[in-house]
């Protein structure tokens, strides 16, 4: 290892006056100068924590505490690390070399590359990507004489990478976690995976910061060493740390304490994915004498956002707690509109994009914020109904997600018997057990016949020419097909299109993947199907989706774009215009959050809303529906508790019709039952209901339904009153199974 002596510091270089630190605001600056000791700066959204870390580097290396190889900055992302490289060598006046800038991962594995063989590897050792890691998996359990199917690698894998997220090595899992995968056997196999990896001279990435903990706790010299080197260390985004990156940190910190972590606890949204926002909690009490600087002082958004968001925020009990503020104009209030149904809060949202557009505003600066991927689908096809180009951030347009493909193909193949591609993309998925021997024979015949590959795979069934097993799959795929085009002209081809998926084995694929991306693709199968009730025919649907892909790849070629994502995606970035649609219980919050981490689940549901209204800079619309159809299934809503939470004197609500104006459409079984609420400062949003073909509206109180009295729901059926609170009741309906409806959507049975 090299000798930090000959590095030489940058110090002489400095004028007296240091203008680096002119354009910092009181709170930022003092974030700067605190140099010794443990500092947390709780950096809330658009506060300049990126200008606070990067002039922090430069202070120490300019003012002579540091020269730059006993400096330590660890960032997230690769990005974060070049952009925090570029702002230094800005600040400074040129590149600086030595300096330690990167992701936890990319630290690790450089520490880890020096010290290699203290782990019985070779410092030459290779990272394995996912596909290899599920490859090495599989074998693992096999040689366990473990059912693959029923055990998949997949899931193992997200098991093993939570353990590492938390720190914990074979031997150290507990046998309540054990009990996750095979009935106790999964520290066995993740020991033997671990033997693996080391035999073929590789680590995965929960491995890089995993080993480094094994590294510093097995040999003190080695630490201590790393110890003196690392005299100051900066960590950005602390409260998306885990407690594994949370122990490595607190081992190099251990002597010099010159310990500085930027974050904010009201933007922890990653607990799905192993974020301990625990650890920024905790910081005070873990590192005594640690010092906090709030920088409340907000550069991005206007007076009526900021206050909203911080009173929203403020219900958390989770918290540190600060409020932002702002010099920069009052704004325009927070816009809310309540619609019907979702597709009519797709339709207002694209007219006032439209408006905005017309009127100089960049499509750029626009951002559509959705809760859950499924969402994205209606204002996708509205956007292209329109004509307004769109671009999906950190993720797949809906038409180009697999389970989408693949759905589409089941269809085309269904209407199209001769259409190859489809036939060939779907053919083995779900695994039928059909071999490339299988399909290279079908291959054949088709291209020596001049047949397509429907026609003959169903020649070829009827020989010897495959061998049984194969036969018999192929076969009944085949007879599948032939059955459900027998009910083309009979069935709903939404109903037909649920039933393919069902009976194929495609749908139960996914409900058996335990990947942490498998309950959004069945959301998207479902909205698939639901999409599928607004056309006529199997023909005109993919005949829309043709051209839809095809003003995809138009729009694409442009760069003035509106963007479209999830609420966790958009995390980071900041535009003039947000759109926050689907606010509605159930939707976001998201119900299956809340039934699985409770309160937990809710505060950091209510930090994804609070990133999602610091996004915009200018103007916020906020928008529920009263009907949303989920999974293939029409509910009705009740608002989000987070309007409610909304300051109402910075919320505009619209109000010319009742909060559903327009077309009511015709949600199927609500007829012309129609609902609106109404906005009270004291009460929030209370329901009123008109009553089916009187003319007249009348107040419904949830008080009418103790507990224990029977009701009757358009949509649910009859069912027996649980509790009731305010305007909501929680209903045991008989068919439909527990709910929370409004009062007004009930009669008594």
């Amino acid at each position: 290892m090299t000798s930090l002596d000959a590095e030489k510091p940058l110090a002489t270089a400095v004028p007296a006056r240091r203008a680096y630190l002119d354009n910092l605001n009181p709170e930022q600056r003092q974030a700067v100068e605190t140099v010794d000791g443990p500092l947390l700066v709780l950096a809330g959204a658009g506060t300049g924590k990126t200008r606070v870390l990067t002039t922090r580097i430069a202070h120490l290396l300019l003012s002579g505490h540091a020269v730059p190889g006993q400096i330590l900055a660890v960032t997230f992302t690769n990005k974060a690390s070049r952009e925090m490289k570029e702002r230094i060598g800005a600040l400074i006046g040129r590149a600086v070399e030595g300096l330690w800038v990167g992701t936890f991962h990319s630290v690790c594995a450089q520490i880890l590359r020096r010290h290699a063989e203290l782990l019985g590897l070779k410092s030459s050792f290779t990272i394995l990507d996912m596909d290899d890691q599920i490859r090495l998996l599989k074998q693992v359990i096999v040689a366990a004489n473990l059912d693959e199917k029923r055990w998949p690698a997949r899931v193992l894998s997200n098991l093993i990478q939570r353990w590492k997220d938390r720190g914990l090595t074979p031997d150290k899992v507990s046998a309540s976690d054990a009990s996750e995968f095979a009935n106790g056997k999964g520290p066995g196999l993740y020991a033997t995976y671990q033997e693996r990896l080391k035999a073929v001279n590789a680590v995965d990435f929960g491995d890089l910061i995993l080993h480094c903990l094994t590294l510093f706790t097995k040999h003190e010299d080695v630490l201590q060493d790393w110890q003196r080197r690392f005299r100051y260390l900066l960590v950005d985004e602390y409260q998306d740390s885990n407690v594994a990156q949370y122990l490595w940190l607190r081992l190099l910190a251990r002597k010099n304490r010159n310990l500085c972590v930027v974050g904010d606890d009201d933007q922890s949204i990653y607990g799905w994915r192993g974020a301990e926002v625990g650890n920024i909690l905790r910081f005070e009490k873990d590192f005594p004498g640690a010092r906090v600087i709030r920088l409340e002082r907000n550069y991005r958004s206007t007076h009526h956002i900021l206050e909203a968001a911080s009173d929203l925020i403020a219900k958390n009990a989770g918290r540190l707690g600060k409020r932002l503020w702002t010099d920069l104009a009052e704004g325009e209030k927070l816009r809310l509109c309540g619609v019907w149904d979702g597709e009519e809060e797709a339709r207002v949202v694209g007219e006032e994009i439209e408006t905005l557009h017309r009127a100089s505003h960049a499509l750029n600066e626009i951002a559509v914020l959705v809760r859950a991927g499924f969402q994205t689908r209606e204002f996708e096809e509205r956007l292209v109904t329109l004509g307004v180009p769109y671009r999906i951030v950190g993720s797949l347009r809906f038409y180009e997600r697999q389970e989408i493909r693949d759905a589409i193909a089941y269809l085309r193949v269904l209407v199209h018997p001769g259409d190859d591609l489809a036939f060939e993309r779907i053919v083995n998925t779900p695994k039928r057990g059909l071999g490339e021997a299988t399909l290279q024979a079908v291959h054949r015949l088709a291209r020596a016949e001049g047949l397509s590959l429907t026609d003959a795979a169903a020649r070829l069934v009827t020989t010897d020419e495959l061998k049984p097993r194969a036969r018999s799959a192929l076969a009944a795929l085949l007879e599948h097909f032939t059955r459900w085009r027998s009910l083309l002209d009979h069935a709903s081809h939404a109903d037909l299109t649920a039933q393919m998926l069902d009976e194929s084995g495609y749908t139960e694929m996914w409900q058996k993947d335990k990947s942490p991306d498998a309950p959004g693709r069945l959301e998207n199968l479902k909205e698939l199907v639901a999409a599928l009730e607004e056309f006529d025919s199997l023909v005109g649907f993919l005949e829309h989706v043709s051209l839809i892909m095809e003003n995809e790849a138009i729009s694409g070629n442009g760069s003035d774009m509106v963007n479209l994502m999830t609420l966790h995606s958009a995390k980071g970035l900041e535009f003039d215009t947000v759109f926050l649609p689907g606010w509605e219980e159930g939707v976001f919050p998201h119900q299956r959050t809340l039934d699985e981490e409770g309160n937990e689940g809710l505060e950091e549901e209510r930090r994804l809303a609070y990133v999602g209204l610091t996004r915009a800079r200018k103007r916020v619309y906020l928008s529920f529906a009263a009907n949303r159809r989920i999974y293939n299934q029409w509910q009705s809503n009740i608002p989000s508790r987070f309007l409610d939470e909304l300051p109402p004197e910075h919320v505009e609500v619209n109000t010319e019709t009742g909060l559903y104006g327009g077309a009511y459409g015709g949600a199927p079984g609500l007829r012309e039952s129609k609902t609106a609420f109404h906005w009270d400062a004291a009460d929030g949003y209370r329901p009123a209901h008109t009553l089916e073909g009187k003319g007249r509206v009348v107040e419904v109180d949830a008080a009418a339904f103790a507990a224990g009295a029977r009701v009757f729901h358009q949509k649910f059926g009859y069912g027996l009153v649980l509790n009731a609170e305010g305007d909501r009741l929680y209903v045991s309906f008989d068919k439909a199974g527990r709910k929370k409806v409004l009062a007004s959507f009930v009669t008594g049975a």
